[in-house]
């Protein structure tokens, strides 16, 4: 059985994030905490050899990429577009609050991208980097709500929010789809033979 494996890794911790703000597709920095996630994140990623290395082109997911990367002494392959996070449209910047509560609509926010989209989108990223990199370990470096959403519908079930720079450990199988075997660097299935 040919599997593909990925570490799919929230980006590390940013000041909105700090703040409780919707984020979106707002491009925010990491800050230090952020950036310390990143590198805590090696030690447990190095346990692993990985073929690629592939991120989000936000810059708070293109750094925690890039410090990854560094960690593991490899280079980033490349910037892959659709693994930007989901757009909240004018709700990013926002809290929670009365602000935030007129904006909502079912299943999201006024002129945003539906949970659906970004899912779709998402998946599709993955479905197409298994393809690209069959058999082989993949590390994906993206956004908190397009990880969740696109893992949610890969495997079936609702997941909870993503937390920043932990493991999310997933295999694809051509034939079988996806098996989430660690979830925010908590073992949920038995070890996948590879």
């Amino acid at each position: 059985m040919t599997l593909t494996t990925f570490a799919l890794i929230r980006h590390g911790q940013t000041d909105w994030n700090a703040q409780r703000r919707l984020q979106g597709s707002t491009d925010i920095p990491l800050n230090d905490v952020g950036r310390g996630q990143a590198r805590d994140a090696v030690a447990v990623l190095s346990r692993y050899d990985w073929d690629a290395i592939v991120s989000s082109p936000l810059s708070r997911a293109a750094e925690t990429a890039d410090l990854i990367a560094a960690g593991l002494g490899l280079d980033v392959a490349r910037r892959v577009p659709e693994l930007s996070e989901r757009s909240f449209g004018p709700a990013e910047g926002l809290q929670a609050g009365p602000e935030l509560d007129a904006l909502r609509i079912p299943g999201g926010f006024r002129g945003a991208e539906s949970e659906d989209e970004a899912a779709c989108r998402g998946l599709a990223a993955l479905d197409a980097l298994a393809e690209e990199f069959r058999g082989g370990r993949v590390l994906v470096v993206a956004h908190g709500t397009l990880l969740r959403v696109s893992l949610s519908r890969a495997i079936g079930r609702t997941l909870q929010s993503i937390d920043n720079a932990l493991l999310n450990l997933a295999h694809h199988h051509v034939i079988d789809g996806w098996q989430l075997e660690y979830f925010n660097g908590e073992r949920t299935v038995a070890a996948v033979e590879v």
